[in-house]
């Protein structure tokens, strides 16, 4: 079983970070309803960087399962986008994130997520991608990333980011098919009665920038 951790924060973008949630509980749900007593292929977490409750984009107010001090080992981080300023400034946040990364088997990030993981340098030398508004300042915040848009998701080794909001979606079922098989995926994405866009990297990659 890998442990899922999604890091939440006051101005998280709802479904930057309820979409994977639901993608990966829902992938151990199909496994267990298939097979009785099966364990399933993802335990799912929210990491705050303290026990208080976050306030979400839009007032949802959500109870982090764990914080920076407490948490469990991290096989998959996901770092959610939405107002990231102040996050962006906290060097205990850049921190964590940089160490967390280094020990996970994956880190992705959901839209504007990807400023996080570029301010904690992992995006340095590789291909991401991030919200369709956001690719002019991230050009500019991460001059040694190649960006790529007009797709829904850009896997770059260990690294994996996506576009905006529902394309978290897109990205966490390709992490499913990536680290529990392509036939789970597809179910997961049937049983959560979604339209999955099983993208593969090629030539639907748009450079967003001619000399990236």
């Amino acid at each position: 079983m890998r442990t899922v951790c999604i890091y939440v924060f006051d101005g998280v973008e709802v479904l930057d970070f309820a979409g994977p949630f639901e993608v990966f509980a829902t992938a151990g749900r199909v496994v267990c309803r298939a097979q009785a007593g099966a364990e399933p292929p993802f335990q799912v977490l929210t990491v705050g960087a303290s026990p208080r409750p976050v306030t979400a984009r839009g007032g949802l107010v959500v109870q982090p399962h764990w914080s920076f001090a407490d948490h469990p080992h991290i096989d998959v981080l996901v770092v959610p986008g939405g107002v990231v300023t102040e996050e962006l400034e906290r060097p205990r946040v850049i921190a964590w994130v940089a160490a967390r990364a280094a020990t996970a088997e994956v880190t992705a990030g959901v839209g504007t997520g990807a400023f996080l993981l570029a301010r904690a340098g992992l995006l340095k030398g590789k291909a991401a991608t991030t919200h369709w508004e956001d690719l002019a300042q991230l050009r500019v915040k991460a001059p040694g990333t190649r960006l790529v848009q007009g797709v829904r998701w850009v896997e770059d080794g260990a690294v994996v980011t996506s576009a905006g909001v529902a394309a978290g979606l897109d990205m966490s079922l390709h992490l499913v098919a990536r680290l529990a098989g392509h036939e789970l995926a597809v179910r997961t994405a049937r049983q959560m009665e979604y339209a999955w866009r099983d993208q593969r990297r090629g030539a639907a990659a748009t450079p967003a920038d001619p000399k990236a």
